[in-house]
């Protein structure tokens, strides 16, 4: 019997999240962006509730892509709250489009958003040996620097919890446990 981490249900689509996706390092900007956007989604929800919506969510906010997200306008808020497939909370529609902002801006100042993100866990990932799951923290000192550099960016919806989930959900900390088959301890080369 294949070992998970005490968080999957044993809906298809969340293994599938759990073995290929969490903790699987994601360097491309724009992807990053994408999954920065949907952990500021989950605040107060399950995770789960978010990756059932993925779809939705790409298809009601230009499948992410920041350029298009930043010509969004109250009438494109208004029409979203109406929209049944996303979570319709209006300070959480706006984050994405106030991030969008924020994205682009750190394009025109040069900087590479993977880079910059990375560089909060030293541009290589964390590999965490926890034993249990009352053991994984849900805040770090990283994710606290992380969420404090990016609201001074203009992000929106990213608190330091949220900041850990999106470290987690990008492979930027590994924090499958040790008795899971997905930990690096445990996946044969």
């Amino acid at each position: 019997m294949v070992q998970r981490c005490a968080w999957v249900n044993q809906d298809p689509r969340y293994i599938a999240y759990h073995d290929h996706e969490w903790g699987v390092p994601e360097h491309d900007s724009r992807a990053l962006f994408e999954k920065l956007c949907l952990d500021g989604q989950q605040a107060g929800l399950s995770w789960f509730t978010i990756l059932c919506k993925i779809p939705a969510y790409r298809e009601a906010f230009a499948g992410f892509e920041p350029q298009r997200l930043a010509g969004f306008a109250a009438e494109d808020v208004e029409r979203l709250m109406q929209n049944p497939g996303i979570v319709r909370n209006r300070r959480k529609i706006e984050s994405i489009i106030t991030n969008a902002h924020a994205y682009l801006a750190m394009q025109q100042d040069g900087i590479d958003f993977s880079r910059w993100l990375w560089a909060f866990v030293g541009g290589a990932p964390v590999i965490n040996r926890w034993p249990d799951a009352s053991a994984v923290p849900v805040t770090t000192p990283e994710s606290d620097a992380m969420a404090k550099a990016l609201k001074q960016r203009g992000f929106a919806f990213v608190g330091s919890t949220s900041c850990y989930a999106f470290m987690q959900a990008t492979g930027m900390v590994n924090d499958h446990l040790l008795s899971c088959h997905c930990h690096p301890n445990n996946v044969s080369s």
